[in-house]
């Protein structure tokens, strides 16, 4: 099973898009995947789990998700209350907040979810109208466009942004937050923990199954099931993921970028560069440089 990479529309004037108020199943819902553009989820009602970056999080009314670009992820929804969600997809090349002589971005609450590495905020009463207030705006423009409607939908997403980092964040901040869930047995979230921080090492099945205490053939099915993709799968999905972080912020060649994320040859990891991001590693790194 190759990794998911979701792709967009290529939108390049207005790389954003909007899934307003979905009911979700399991069986529209992708397995593991990621992407590029970062992805607010909202959740109204409903019950479910999401799997983000390494941790298990309930999904119920009022939970609010920041989740960055190249980040895992995958939307579990309950088979006897699904999910009602609205999810935002943008472009970080569209958030540019001008400089008056501070440090402010309208990015800082993914920048943190990602350093804290918790991608869940929930939001109290007041705060959920106000939410609501901004997607059902956004979504009045997608549905109505009249002119200036891109630039209404992006004020609206920055008044989101700047809200969230004001009033949710702060209170979350202030609140230490229980978000990992009960989902699955302990053995494996200890395990997704483990790979977190090992998957560059010469790791596969074998040695996890033996890390875990239990048989291959089982480690494979529970994980399958938990995670939507095969072991291999999700250990050169981060490995790639990886790649591309180091590519685009250091000065390495491409040859120790791959032995520094555990490919053992260059064109092993040519080949899986290629199948997970459509793209060589040379091609990539000159994209990062030309932006």
């Amino acid at each position: 099973m190759d990794p998911i990479r979701k792709i967009f529309d290529n939108h390049e004037a207005f790389p954003m898009s909007i899934a307003y108020k979905n009911t979700k199943s399991s069986l529209s819902e992708l397995p593991d995947h990621f992407h590029d553009w970062y992805e607010i989820v909202y959740v109204y009602r409903g019950t479910g789990t999401f799997f983000i970056d390494h941790t298990f999080y309930e999904m119920k009314q009022g939970d609010l998700f920041l989740i960055p670009g190249n980040t895992i992820h995958r939307a579990t929804p309950d088979k006897e209350s699904p999910v009602t969600s609205t999810a935002i997809y943008f472009s970080p090349s569209m958030i540019q907040a001008p400089q008056f002589g501070d440090d402010f971005s309208y990015l800082h609450s993914f920048e943190q979810a990602a350093t804290s590495r918790n991608y869940k905020l929930e939001t109290r009463l007041p705060q959920s109208q106000q939410v609501d207030h901004f997607l059902e705006s956004i979504q009045y423009e997608f549905k109505h466009p009249s002119l200036g409607h891109r630039q209404a939908i992006i004020l609206q997403l920055l008044q989101l942004l700047l809200y969230i980092q004001r009033n949710i964040e702060a209170d979350a901040d202030s609140n230490s937050l229980t978000v990992d869930t009960q989902v699955g047995p302990n053995w494996m979230r200890e395990i997704i923990l483990y790979i977190d921080q090992h998957f560059c090492a010469d790791i596969g099945l074998q040695t996890l199954s033996k890390q875990a205490s239990v048989t291959p053939a089982h480690f494979s099915r529970v994980f399958k099931q938990l995670i939507g993709m095969n072991i291999s799968t999700y250990l050169i999905t981060k490995r790639i993921i990886r790649a591309k972080q180091l590519l685009q912020e250091s000065d390495a060649s491409v040859s120790i970028i791959a032995g520094m994320c555990g490919f053992e040859s260059l064109p092993h990891f040519h080949a899986m560069f290629k199948r997970v991001l459509g793209i060589t590693p040379a091609a990539a790194r000159k994209t990062f440089r030309s932006f």
